[in-house]
């Protein structure tokens, strides 16, 4: 029998730390909160990100988390909160979960994804 990815989706969030929009917004000025943009680059070619976002696709997680792995990225080696967010939040509280489990301390991702986030009138930048 498959699980549902709507019943994982809800055990992730049970586990996770999630942030409104307005919440998030307070964290885009502060160099010790790094938003991670899990869309794919169609997605945000299609509709921006949030200004200063580092792009990771969702594939690319944990492989770029892992300091053993030779993919890894050093923004994932920095002393800060993680607040991850793709287009409805469904992706992000799976890789919140996935970088919790990884043992990154601070992390959280925004309700509602990047969706909520242009809809609330928020700022959008172009992708880099």
């Amino acid at each position: 029998m498959i699980t549902p990815v709507a019943d994982m989706v809800a055990a992730a969030n049970a586990e996770i730390t999630t942030i409104s929009t307005t919440q998030a917004q307070t964290y885009l000025a502060q160099p010790d909160y790094l938003f991670i943009d899990i869309r794919d680059p169609r997605e945000l070619a299609r509709s921006g990100k949030i200004p200063n976002a580092f792009s990771c696709p969702r594939g690319m997680l944990e492989f770029w988390i892992d300091p053993a792995s030779p993919y890894h990225k050093e923004i994932f080696a920095r002393d800060a909160t993680f607040v991850f967010y793709c287009a409805s939040a469904w992706r992000s509280a799976l890789a919140t979960k996935a970088a919790q489990d990884m043992g990154l301390k601070n992390v959280c991702h925004i309700k509602g994804g990047f969706s909520a986030w242009a809809k609330a009138g928020m700022p959008i930048a172009s992708p880099s």
